[in-house]
């Protein structure tokens, strides 16, 4: 019901005139036309959005709950398209967007297609539209796929944004209802979703029983992007110094502590510095991950080992580790239960420069429903209990912790 371009520009005139004459004059529609679309959309979801009266329209709690959505959905999306045409904002249906949205990211006009269950030609149809009304391309064809121009590609995330807000006030309308609908995606890197995602997770669910929680994992880089694009609701784990993510609002909850980790008997064990362990093999992540710095940040002002096996896995790290006299570099969280178990010890030596703040990462300007800010709510609880837990010096404020 609030995927409907068109009915949103007539809700967003309504809310600025709060009257259905007033606002058919502004977007050039008939007072019938606005009426039945108001009616339609009220039906649709069930729910009151304006009291009609003598002195016209007044908005019900629903009605400014879904005005403010949809002022900063407008306010992502107008700007994008007034780039490539002052007309634009008149004439984009949400079918052109979605098309624009799905060949910017698939670069194939039948894999955007294939992603949104169309045939081709409605695809090229969208985007001719679209192109006819700006005047010129807004993709370049080669022979190695569909590539979109620069104002194409922020339209396409604009766009994507903008849904994502109206996909919001759709929740935030059903909670009125007393419904939870949707779902709350969250990207959840591999320490976050064990010793943090879990955890919260069900304290949720023991209060909201029928929502819908959508764990997604990957490289930072994919969910960062996923993120950015409003795919994702909410980024959980290393925290990346400012520089690198200028556009996202970061928030530790604790910091997590780098071990150096081998198997029992390990003769590194009697080490007292890092010189004699260069020459050794070692597991590590990839470079460009916060473990990653903090090892090379480690050996500093010595030159790193260049003997690395680099993984993601802890479980393929245990294996390594367990079989070979190979070292590990791994967060205490993540082998927490390997050293309870006596599969591996952690090492005496305490380098500097191994601590790592873990939190969450949001869009600067993300506005997040009160279900999503319940989640967030309990991971900032978890997070102070793990904190509490593993440095009881620190946990006084689960806004310590430094990015590193």
């Amino acid at each position: 019901m609030l995927t409907n371009l068109r009915r949103i520009r007539i809700l967003a005139a309504l809310q600025a005139e709060a009257s259905v004459s007033r606002a058919a004059k502004r977007i050039n529609l008939s007072q019938p036309a606005v009426s039945q679309a108001l009616s339609q959309v009220e039906r649709g979801l069930g729910i009151t959005l304006y009291d009609r009266g003598p002195q016209g329209l007044a908005p019900t709690p629903a009605g400014r709950m879904l005005g403010n959505r949809i002022t900063r959905a407008l306010g992502l999306l107008d700007p994008r398209l007034c780039d490539l045409s002052p007309r634009l904002p008149l004439t984009a249906t949400t079918a052109q967007l979605r098309a624009v949205i799905a060949v910017t990211e698939a670069e194939s006009f039948s894999e955007a297609a294939r992603r949104l269950g169309l045939a081709q030609p409605s695809i090229h149809r969208a985007v001719t539209q679209i192109e006819a009304e700006v005047g010129h391309p807004i993709f370049d064809r080669t022979p190695h796929g569909v590539k979109a121009h620069r104002l194409t590609r922020a339209l396409a995330t604009a766009a994507q944004l903008a849904m994502t807000e109206l996909a919001q006030a759709q929740s935030e309308l059903a909670e009125l209802s007393g419904r939870d609908i949707g779902c709350i995606v969250v990207g959840a890197m591999p320490l976050s979703r064990s010793c943090l995602m879990a955890p919260a997770i069900l304290r949720m669910k023991a209060r909201r029983p029928d929502l819908r929680i959508r764990v997604v994992d990957g490289p930072f880089r994919d969910l960062a992007l996923g993120l950015r694009r409003g795919e994702i609701d909410m980024l959980l784990g290393a925290l990346r110094p400012d520089e690198f993510v200028p556009d996202l609002r970061q928030e530790p909850l604790f910091e997590d502590i780098m071990l150096i980790v081998a198997r029992p008997g390990h003769p590194a064990n009697a080490a007292t510095d890092l010189v004699p362990l260069q020459a050794s093999g070692w597991v590590v992540a990839a470079e460009g991950t916060p473990s990653r710095r903090a090892f090379d940040a480690m050996f500093a002002p010595l030159p790193t080992p260049s003997a690395l096996i680099e993984t993601g896995s802890i479980v393929l790290m245990r294996e390594i580790l367990m079989a070979s006299d190979h070292l590990g570099f791994a967060s205490r969280l993540q082998v927490d239960a390997d050293l309870r178990s006596g599969q591996l010890i952690a090492l005496p030596l305490r380098p500097a420069n191994t601590r790592r703040p873990i939190g969450i990462l949001q869009r600067a300007n993300w506005q997040p429903t009160r279900i999503q800010q319940e989640l967030m709510d309990d991971l900032r609880q978890c997070g102070q209990e793990i904190a509490q837990r593993h440095h009881p010096d620190a946990a006084a404020s689960g806004s310590g912790a430094r990015v590193v």
